[in-house]
This record gives structure tokens, sequence and C-alpha cells, in this order.
């Protein structure tokens, strides 16, 4: 057969044709060489005396940057994977034969993933850059000759190693006698003699690309100051997500960085997305970097802390992935530099980050807390230089690439630094560390990580493994936090109501539910509600396929439990969740006691509507939809009726549907669908950052039938990350060569 397609998960299919010596990657999303690696598809073999991987030799780009919140284009890895595992970048390598991997796509897509692969790369390409990010001359200096010392002596742009295909209108040649062609959106045709297969990357309105390994569900108490092992693997790990950390300090969670897949690590330690209080940030290499945007799907900013330097790095692959202006980044994100080399206050968590050797940006991470007989300290070396490779580097020559032995030494003795904890990057290789040098470390206990093999003889008298879901407790807690942040909530909620009163309400217990487990099923009365504390729940409604996830602060069967009605909703358990039971009684009671009929519970209606549309859906939590509630107008139309939306709001269909214009031939929107956010992204232009709206104006609508629209003022939309971030990827739907899936921006 002159054609073979193996389907590898959802949106990710490979394609050879030997004959034509043509090994096709259509679809890039997060850990896909993972995908290849567990299907088998990438195997080791060996020409010539010399072992080396298969792959694929091209790839084949979605015609969709984001499909359900979730980035489609992901090619550091496997571009990765060609250059250097299969060696066709290498010098005298069997596999180099001259020729280059390929990057087939839509000239937008194939520019964007040039200059994240280039940042991805390097980082910061210049001093200047490193002085923009405030750090003084001599400094960047110092910093570039480290860089250019990882980099061979110059920075090369990736379209000398990377042959770009720009795919558009018409067939296009990928090899002698292959040809490809666009059929429809992200659905093409490839083309071989007579045979010719068809890849479709779309996902359907409910999919999501599945993660390459599977994770046991563990329950996580919420400690004083306690480390979670998230991950000892590395980007090419098949059997576990990369080398990754989550810090609980009085209660509150932290992670260490977000590689591939955070958010199906998170489901499984029963940590929601919502609890994630801030992230520690290393560098912007994919397998650290590529679940950042699974992060965005909260309803408030999260706290993001690294150096400037690293900030500025993970800033500008970041935004040139998305073909974003920088600006965007803290619009998602609520920055909080950290000062290099010192100690610095996080609500009582202490960090140090300094500066490792790396290809890009990066640092370490020391962690103390103060506690009785002086501090525990935890320190986090990710992506570290092994000793030979820094002493490897010293060049007493500033002007030259290296690093002074002044340097170099003080960069070994920060690794040595004992502390109570130490988790060690030990991949090896020109970029990472070596156990051997930590073998007379004084540390009390130190864990090996970042590699996708098992662990040496020698390996093994050094350092332990930290498996998927171990704690190690550094302070035990003795107070129940998660009381206090139901406490909180509440207080969120009802901020009128003296605290005496509130704890009327927190005088109930916490239930635990295990994963899958149904806490309140649709059709009956539910006898209690349930304030979400940790983890997250699935919300099932009656329409087939509409399933949305919520996190801590949501309120479970709230307005049926008010009006004595049975639920409509189900609520599932995703992993291990831990909830405040409100007994329902009481909280009626409580509820007519401190407020009006009319004042709370035609609020409740309206966060019902808005919560049912696929904007609010998911991660919204009450909190937030009560302030869009009270804010929110709702308009009736009969059939015939026309309405011009302010140009300041966000305009949804809550049920109907509506003609974009008087013309029968005008797009027709239904229930769920929206316009009016054009205007949030009026800063991306054509000049590399992203495609230019249209004017904003007012638009006028013609009801087809009998319908509801619901306008909400767009200043408080956008500063709701998971509400923009979806409304970002309606935006960036509209294509040059088909219809966009989410008709959400009409054009």
């Amino acid at each position: 057969m002159p054609i073979r397609k193996l389907v590898v998960a959802k949106g990710i299919y490979y394609v050879e044709i030997p004959a034509a010596g043509l090994t096709l990657l259509c679809g890039t999303p997060a850990d896909s060489v993972k995908h290849l690696f567990r299907r088998g598809i990438i195997q080791t073999t060996e020409r010539n005396g010399v072992s080396f991987e298969t792959g694929p030799n091209a790839i084949l780009l979605s015609d969709a940057m984001i499909q359900n919140g979730h980035l489609c284009n992901l090619a550091e890895f496997p571009i990765l994977q060609m250059l250097y595992r299969q060696g066709m970048l290498l010098p005298n390598h069997p596999n180099n034969s001259g020729r280059k991997p390929k990057l087939i796509g839509t000239p937008e897509q194939l520019a964007a993933q040039l200059r994240y692969i280039h940042r991805g790369n390097y980082g910061l390409i210049s001093a200047e850059e490193m002085m923009e990010a405030g750090v003084d001359e001599a400094e960047a200096d110092e910093l570039m000759r480290v860089k250019l010392k990882f980099a061979f002596g110059h920075i090369t742009r990736p379209e000398a190693f990377v042959d770009c295909l720009p795919l558009t209108t018409r067939p296009i040649e990928i090899e002698e006698g292959v040809t490809i062609a666009r059929l429809a959106y992200n659905v093409f045709e490839i083309r071989y003699g007579d045979d010719a297969v068809q890849v479709d990357l779309n996902l359907d309105r409910d999919e999501t690309y599945p993660c390459p390994y599977p994770l046991s569900h563990v329950a996580v108490d919420r400690h004083y100051f306690a480390v979670v092992h998230a991950g000892d693997g590395d980007g090419w790990d098949y059997n576990r997500p990369a080398m990754g950390s989550v810090l609980i300090h009085q209660g509150r969670v932290y992670l260490i960085d977000a590689g591939p897949n955070i958010n199906y690590s998170l489901d499984a330690l029963g940590i929601g997305k919502k609890e994630v209080a801030g992230i520690f940030h290393t560098h912007c290499h994919d397998d650290h970097f590529a679940g950042l945007t699974n992060l965005l799907q909260c309803d408030r900013p999260l706290q993001y802390f690294a150096t400037p330097l690293v900030r500025a790095s993970v800033t500008r692959k970041f935004c040139s992935l998305l073909s974003i202006a920088e600006s965007e980044f803290s619009r998602y994100f609520d920055i909080r530099d950290l000062e290099e080399g010192k100690w610095n206050d996080v609500m009582g968590l202490e960090v140090r980050p300094t500066v490792s050797p790396h290809p890009v940006e990066t640092t370490i991470f020391h962690f103390r807390v103060l506690w009785e007989g002086g501090y525990r300290t935890y320190s986090h070396l990710a992506d570290i230089a092994s000793f030979a490779v820094i002493d490897g580097m010293i060049n007493a020559d500033p002007s030259l690439p290296g690093v002074s032995a002044v340097r170099a030494q003080a960069i070994k003795d920060d690794y040595l630094a004992p502390v109570d904890l130490k988790k060690i990057d030990i991949g090896g290789g020109m970029i990472h560390g070596s156990a051997a040098d930590f073998a007379a470390d004084r540390s009390t206990r130190l864990l090996l990580a970042h590699t996708a093999r098992d662990l040496t003889d020698a390996e093994r008298r050094i350092g332990s493994g930290a498996p998927f879901g171990t704690v190690d407790v550094m302070i035990p807690g003795e107070q129940n936090f998660l009381l206090r942040d139901a406490s909180e909530f509440l207080k969120s909620y009802f901020p009128a109501v003296p605290m005496e009163r509130l704890h009327m309400l927190l005088n109930n217990r916490i239930s635990t539910f295990n994963p899958e487990t149904i806490i309140t099923p649709a059709g009956r009365i539910p006898g209690e509600i349930h304030l979400v504390l940790a983890g997250k729940v699935e919300m099932l409604t009656a329409d087939p396929g509409s399933s949305h996830f919520l996190f801590s602060g949501s309120l479970l069967a709230e307005s049926a439990a008010l009006h004595n009605q049975p639920s409509e909703e189900t609520y599932r358990s995703v992993g291990f969740v831990q909830a405040l039971r409100l007994p329902a009684d009481l909280y009626r009671n409580f509820i007519e006691r401190f407020f009006s009929s009319s004042e709370l519970l035609d609020a409740r209606k309206v966060e019902e509507r808005l919560r049912r549309t696929f904007l609010f859906s998911d991660a919204v939590t009450n909190t937030t939809l009560f302030t869009l509630a009270r804010n929110c107008t709702i308009t009736s139309l009969h059939a015939g009726e026309r309405f011009v939306g302010d140009p300041e709001q966000l305009h949804l269909i809550g049920k109907g549907r509506v003609a974009m214009g008087d013309d029968q031939r005008a797009p027709v929107f239904g229930k769920g669908e929206f316009w009016g956010a054009d205007s949030l992204f009026a800063a991306m232009t054509e000049n590399g950052t992203g495609p230019a709206p249209l004017a904003v104006a007012p638009v006028a609508v013609v009801a087809r039938d009998s319908c509801e629209i619901y306008s909400v003022p767009l200043k408080l939309v956008s500063r709701i990350p998971v509400v923009r971030w979806k409304l970002f990827e309606a935006f960036r739907g509209s294509h040059p060569y088909a219809a966009p899936r989410y008709r959400g921006t009409p054009r």
C-alpha cells in the first residue's frame, strides 16, 4: 500500500509513504512525541554502528491555533526529535542527508511556529533584550557569553534548519509525487499516485487532546509546608509527567513549572485549577511551559512568580506562539517579579531564585519556611548543567563565549547548598545535570528527576525517586486550611452578613468524595448544597454532550435547593473532591433572614442563564457570576424585531436565533453564540502580532424567532481569564479559507 495512515490519538495522525521517503506527523498538540513513542511509531534503530530513533520528517500544522481551549501547534519537541534524536542535524550522522524537517501549514501558523521555536531555542536573543528586562550591561554581556556557548557561537534562525511549505488554497507538493490539499477547514487530502488519504484535525466541541500516560488518583492533604511530586520525567518520557512539583504552604497551592498536560496532573491530585494560587517558573522550554494556557482557565489571573529575565523570555515565547501583543501576557497573569539571588517573601513562603546556565534564561529555586528549630528548606534544580559542562565552558577571555572561573564555581556551590529536600535534574548531555556531581551533597534527602530511563545502581546510591503523587511533608498542618477557604468564599458571597452569622454555615462538616462519584443527581430535590473547596466537579446538563467543569468556590445545586425543586443537573466528581456540606433547609433560612427574595433569587436566575452559555459554563465561580448577573441586561425579542448592540458590551443569545442583518442570506446565530468582543483584541495588527480586527461598530441583528439576548459589560468580561481565552479562541477562529468553527465574532 503506497500510503499508510495511523490514528495516533484524537487530533493526531501519522501518514507514511515509504516510496517517497515521507513520514508525516499531522497535528502537534502537547506531548505529541510521547504519543508517537507510546504507539511504537518512534523506535530505536541502528545504521553504520550508530543508534538513533525513527520518526516523522515532516509536520502538518493545524489550521486552528486553539481548539476547545487547548493549543493545537506545539512543534518544538517534534522538531528537536527530528534534528537530534533522529540525527538529521548532527554532523557525520548516517541519518543526516542534508534534508531538513518540513513544516506545512497556513502562512500565519508557519510564521508563529518559527517565532515560537526561535524563542524556545534561545529565549532572549541579545544583550539589549536582557537590559530591557532590567539587567545591567555587564551582567547582560556575561549572560550572553553563556548563551552563545550553548549556541556554538551564534544565534541561528529556525529557517536554517526547517523548511516551511505554505499551504493556502491550492494543492502543494511535499515530496516528489506527494501532494497535499485542503478540502475544508482543518481537513486535508494527501495524495501519492492513485492513492489518497484524508486527515481531519478538527476536534468535536466536547473533545480534548488526551494525555499519553495514565495517572492514578491521589488524595493530597493541605499541609502547612509540603512538596507534592507531580512529575520526575522529561520531555521524552511517555510514562510520566515532566519534572515539576506542587508546593503547599499554609494550605495554599503553588506550582513549580507547568509542563504539558498539567491539567491531567491536577485532576489526578484532586487539585482544582482555581486552587492554584500561583506558579514559580524556571524557564520557557515546552516540557516546563506548555501547560501555561491550561492554567488560564480560571476566573481570576494566576500569580506568576519569576525573575524579570525569565518572565521576559517566557512572555516573548508565549506571545510569539499565539501571535499576540506582549501586553496580553499581563492580562492573563498577575505578574510578581522576583529578585534574583535574594530571598523574596511570598506570604511567608520565602523563595530565592538564582541563575543557572542553560540555552534559555533559567533559574533554580530555593524555598524556605521558618519553623521550630529553624528553617525547613526545599531546592528545585530543574534543567541544570553538569559540572563537566560548566567546567568545559570556562573561558577567561570576556570577549568569547563561555563563563568565568569565578562564576562557574559560584554556580556549582549554589547547586550543592545543603537543604532538607532537593530535587535534581540528572538528564545528562549538553544541557542537563549529572547525579554523580551530587554524590557528596550534604542535603538530608536528594530526589533524582528529569530523565526517561531507569536509574543506574550508582544513581540509586546517591538519590531517591519520587513517584507521581508522593508527598514530602516539611511542616505538618495542625489546622484545617479548607475551613479557612470556606470562610473566605462565604464572606465574598455575603459581604454584608456579620461573620458570626456565617459561622452558622461554617459549622458543618467537610465531605470527601471519591473520584467519579455522583455528588448530586438530576431529578431529585437536593437535601444539601455543597460548596466546593478542593478538586474538580463535572456538571452534566440534560443537553446531550453538554458538560461543564466547576472548581473551588462553586456552589452545587444551590438554585434547586433554594426553590426546593429537583435539580436539573447532575454533579459528579472528577478526582477527589472536598466540599462543605450545607443543609438545604438551613441555607434557605439563612437566605430568607438576610436577603430579600428578589435581591438574591432574581440574580441567581440570571446566573443560571449565564452558566448555561458556552462562555460562562466552565471555571466561573458563583461570586464572579453574581457580579456579571447584577450587570447583565436581558432583552426579549419577537420574530422580526431588531436589536442594536452597545459596542461596549458582549452579547450572547440565551435562546432563539438572530440574523446579522436584514438580508435573508445574512449569517444566523443560535443559542450560546455571541458577538461584540473584537475590541478586546484591537491591539493585534498585521505587523506580526496577529490579524487586524474590523472597526468596532454597533451590530444590528434581527430576531428570526422568539429569543433572548444577554448583554454584559466588556470591561467585566475582559478581567476573567477563562472567558477572555474563549473569546480569543473564537476571534482566531475566522480563517481565509473556510468559515470559522466558532461563529462567536461575526465578521
